[in-house]
């Protein structure tokens, strides 16, 4: 079988997305028996003639209820030529903060359209996070393309619209598909439909399948946010110390030199542990226990790094955020960032530049930042971090903002301007040299 494809979907109310990974479920056999008769029975109860596939996806009782997705629901299927994880994020404006959530370990997304409606306020919405989130790659889906007499012009406008919007978000005509479908006829989803002899590209599911899956940064530079401290005091294992975590960049093994963080101390690798043993290295994405040969003095939220390439030692970010809180954010608001397992108590100092992410614009030092609106701001914390630009590095580039009251998430932070805001752009300025750590 093939590599792992991670896609999200996305898109505005009503456009389908549902539907289509239901259909994808049920025309690639990836349903059980017993679901697929309950979505036969529940569409029956509805007095449908056909099964409503939108129900494999929708799983919660006020999502069926509502006819909305609210949830982000993450599905598992595979062809033979590759597996899939997906996640169904909502399309409703209120649930911004989801979609945020289903596509930050998004390879591709695919983002739907009615081909009645064409692109609106919340496909530029979503193209937009899906941009400052680093999602590679683009699919749109012009679904309901039946409800329009498949009719090419209607596509091709619609495709253009897109692609020029995805243009000034930075992607290359190469990263964006568009393709007609239908979700609830299975036009161009799995298969070929006939009813579209002028579309010559692939069908959703062959494009799936065959584009490039390249695993995030594979020369990227090591990173290990420290979780949990074990130290189990038994007979067995008097001197046992091991450093739990999962590897966020790059790859470890026995015998590296490693940099620790905020510390600066340097150390070497004794052993690199797991459930089953001991292994010689691990790579991105894998939990492991990590044994230095050094007694350091090391906690949770400590970072472990390649001495070589490490990340920048800072209290002081200039950082894009997508805003997810009812209440606006201004400056001077005190918070609290979580940055991997480390968690500061921080300043929102400056607000430098709002983003208009459907006329492209951006706005110098507003005021404030409303929910679900994207901005430049500037943010002191109370202890320096470590961290990456998102674009070199997304786990050491990505921070959560958080209330410092109740804990709730007000924001997803990324280092640096992952999207291409115009205008007003000043560099931080007080990331310093730590114990021989220098800016990445």
């Amino acid at each position: 079988m093939g590599q792992l494809l991670r896609l999200a979907t996305a898109g505005s109310v009503d456009d389908g997305k549902s539907t289509l990974v239901g259909r994808l479920l049920y025309d690639t056999k990836s349903v059980l028996a017993d679901q697929l008769d309950a979505v036969h029975r529940a569409s029956v109860d509805r007095g449908l003639a056909t099964p409503d596939l939108s129900l494999l996806v929708d799983g919660l009782r006020s999502e069926r209820e509502q006819g909305i997705t609210i949830d982000v629901a993450y599905r598992y299927f595979a062809t033979p030529r590759r597996s899939f994880v997906l996640a169904d994020t909502p399309g409703h404006v209120q649930y911004t903060r989801n979609t945020v959530t289903g596509a930050s370990t998004a390879q591709l997304a695919v983002l739907l359209v009615d081909a009645r409606k064409g692109v609106v306020e919340q496909t530029r919405r979503h193209a937009a996070v899906l941009a400052l989130l680093g999602v590679p790659r683009l699919v749109l889906a012009v679904n309901k393309i039946d409800l329009v007499d498949y009719h090419e012009q209607t596509f091709v406008l619609i495709a253009k619209d897109f692609t020029a919007h995805a243009a000034a978000l930075g992607y290359q005509d190469a990263d964006v598909l568009s393709v007609p479908v239908s979700a609830l006829v299975g036009d161009n989803v799995v298969d070929r439909s006939d009813r579209t002899p002028w579309y010559q590209g692939p069908t959703l599911l062959e494009h799936l399948e065959t584009v490039p899956a390249e695993e995030e940064r594979p020369n990227a530079p090591f990173r290990f946010p420290v979780q949990y401290v074990i130290r189990p005091r038994t007979p067995e294992h008097p001197d046992y110390r091991g450093y739990a975590g999962q590897v966020a960049a790059g790859s470890v093994a026995a015998g590296d030199e490693v940099l620790v963080l905020p510390g600066g101390q340097r150390c070497r690798v004794d052993r690199v542990h797991t459930a089953d043993g001991d292994v010689p290295r691990a790579v991105a994405g894998e939990s492991v226990t990590v044994l230095l040969s050094e007694d350091v003095d090391i906690a949770r939220g400590d970072l472990f790094a390649a001495v070589d390439r490490p990340p920048r030692l800072t209290d002081e970010l200039d950082a894009t955020v997508c805003w997810l809180a009812d209440q606006p954010l201004r400056p001077g608001a005190r918070v609290l960032v979580k940055h991997g397992t480390r968690t500061v108590h921080a300043l929102v100092a400056d607000l430098l530049a709002r983003f208009d992410e459907q006329r492209l614009e951006s706005t110098a030092d507003p005021d404030s930042v409303r929910l679900n609106e994207i901005a430049r701001v500037r943010v002191r914390t109370a202890r320096p971090l470590a961290v990456d630009d998102y674009r070199a590095c997304r786990r050491t580039g990505a921070f959560l903002v958080m209330d410092p009251v109740d804990g709730s998430t007000l924001a997803a932070g990324l280092v640096g301007s992952p999207l291409p805001l115009p205008g007003h752009a000043r560099p931080a300025g007080r990331g310093e040299p730590v114990d021989g750590v220098g800016s990445s």
